[in-house]
């Protein structure tokens, strides 16, 4: 099939040599053959035990898959999707793939099968390897989908066809030589804004954000990084996954929220790598948790360090050395608190289109940042204003490589001298280190010329326990730009007040704003009760737990 050069129109090649991902990861197999790669938690007889894969192990099993594929007559440049939350299957599918010089197309596990099929029939997908409980619903695209080969159970299912069937007893492929220019991962964006795009990420532009990111982050073999990042996202499988692989640390996954401590501390990790989502509820946790000690609100007060190497061994135990961020903005009070404790969190920023990181910061930097650029990537604050904000652009050789059969797209993002325009607002400040504001898309300009963040308020509001989900943005209903809220009540906590009602939870929940937005400058208030909305039903979000604005900016919202 090839690698559809065609698309790939507008950044230059890069000035020197990166190697390609089955090239890292065969030498990473070489040198830590018999480390342990993945720790994936499984229940056994209501206990909770640690499968353990080795590099060795990781490597021969995929050197099967392949094996098979190759068979079928998948070979460079054709197209793989994997549909399927982490798991053995799913790394072995994804090394397998690009041991061929295939393509990856890790998608959600979550989309409906009307868009898998769109995307499947768009990126003319050879093989799916899925979730098992999504067999059923895909093995007959198989009718559907022209050139669709082989639907493929990750883990064994009744009535399905399973990965662990197939892999045949003997090696037998031709083991691909890709370019480091070759599409090597088609990542599609999670559509928060309803407008999916498939990314074109070449080897290059992946594993050169792995050699910068690793040059700021001091990561070795005898590290364990836990992560509850999916690899479907980009900042999973490049951050989460592949990244630890490089130096020959393990990767433990989980989506278990609620036994995340202790798969943290039977796996011993040192790393924890996650979205803000987990790191806003621990603070929040930890913060009651002080509040109801005398005892400790001193420490807090006087001896913030010691406290927190008491909660460090408690929850994680003392081998235990810092946080990684990501996916969504981490709110400075939680970073800042965290880091009073001496309890280190680095957060990075960066976009599906940039492999993903552009910038990270240090462990104990100033709350707010996102740090500096990675080596190799350049930042620059397009039309500042005069607070020196402005539309970050970003440049380097992890920028991708174009929207696959979307040229017209691509040449929009790039600007005519080769700059990546991410859409986020940001200032730099005089160690250059990068701020951001927002997205520039819900930027609220008002009637006076104020710029108001949806993100900022929105922060403030969800810190009311009324409050499960909230959404602010630019009204002019009224004639002229205002800020207003839409809110999904905690119906849990309103209940136990005795309220049931809507209009009375609107009553109580605005008193409760009038309260909280007293921390915000006045032109970024509600300026009335009109300007609330309560919405019966929570809002729709992408995986990374991001609301999908669109849904609700666009169209009516059922409201009460």
């Amino acid at each position: 099939m090839g690698t559809d050069k065609r698309y790939v129109t507008l950044p230059s090649r890069a000035a020197r040599r990166y190697p390609t991902i089955p090239a890292f990861l065969a030498r990473a197999v070489r040198t830590y053959a018999d480390r342990v790669a993945l720790r994936l938690p499984i229940a056994r007889e209501g206990r909770l035990t640690l499968q353990e894969t080795t590099y060795r192990e990781l490597w021969d099993l995929a050197g099967k898959l392949a094996t098979w594929l190759y068979a079928r007559g998948v070979g460079e440049g054709d197209r793989v999707a994997i549909i399927a939350k982490p798991s053995l299957g799913w790394a072995v599918a994804f090394v397998a793939t690009q041991r061929l010089g295939a393509v990856a197309m890790p998608l959600d596990v979550g989309l409906q099968v009307p868009e898998i099929r769109r995307l499947l029939l768009e990126a003319e997908v050879s093989v799916i390897f899925c979730a098992p409980e999504r067999y059923g619903e895909l093995a007959p695209l198989t009718k559907e989908v022209p050139g669709l080969k082989e639907v493929v159970a990750l883990e064994e299912a009744v009535g399905a066809l399973s990965l662990w069937e197939i892999l045949p007893g003997e090696l037998s492929f031709k083991e691909a030589q890709p370019d480091q220019e070759d599409l090597a991962v088609l990542m599609y964006t999670s559509g928060t804004t309803g407008d999916a795009k498939g990314v074109m990420l070449c080897h290059r532009n992946i594993t050169a954000n792995i050699e910068a990111m690793l040059k700021m982050i001091r990561v070795g073999p005898e590290d364990r990084a836990l992560t509850i990042v999916p690899w479907y996202h980009i900042y999973g499988l490049t951050a989460s996954f592949l990244a630890p692989l490089w130096v020959g640390a393990s990767v433990t996954y989980t989506d278990d929220y609620r036994n995340l401590i202790s798969i943290a501390q039977k796996a011993r990790v040192t790393i924890i790598i996650a979205v803000p989502k987990l790191y806003h509820g621990l603070w929040r946790r930890l913060a009651e948790n002080i509040q109801a000690s005398v005892g400790k609100r001193l420490l807090f007060r006087f001896a913030p360090r010691f406290l927190g190497k008491l909660i460090k061994k408690k929850l994680l135990g003392e081998q235990f050395r810092f946080f990684i961020s990501g996916g969504a903005p981490l709110h400075p009070e939680v970073a800042g608190a965290l880091r009073r404790l001496g309890i280190g969190i680095m957060e990075g920023y960066g976009l599906t289109e940039t492999a993903p990181v552009l910038t990270i910061s240090e462990a104990f930097d100033p709350p707010g940042t996102v740090g500096r650029p990675l080596p190799g990537v350049q930042i620059k604050i397009d039309q500042p204003d005069s607070e020196g904000l402005g539309e970050v652009l970003a440049r380097g050789p992890n920028i991708m490589l174009g929207y696959y059969k979307n040229p017209k797209r691509t040449r929009e993002v790039f600007t005519e001298e080769g700059w990546f325009r991410t859409g986020d607002l940001g200032k730099l400040d005089a160690q250059g280190r990068l701020y951001l504001a927002g997205r520039k898309k819900n930027m609220i300009m008002l009637e006076s010329g104020k710029k108001v963040y949806p993100e900022e308020v929105e922060w403030e509001f969800s810190r009311i326990p009324e409050i499960a989900e909230v959404l602010v943005y630019e009204d002019t209903t009224r004639g002229q730009p205002m800020v207003a809220a839409m809110v999904y009540p905690n119906w849990d906590l309103l209940r136990e007040q005795g309220v049931t009602d809507p209009e009375r939870a609107r009553d109580l929940i605005w008193e409760k704003i009038k309260e909280a937005q007293q921390n915000l400058a006045s032109f970024k208030r509600l300026r009335d009760k009109d300007s609330l909305t309560i919405v019966d039903q929570p809002f729709e979000k992408s995986t990374k737990q991001e609301i999908k604005r669109h849904l609700y900016l666009n169209r009516p919202v059922r409201r009460q």
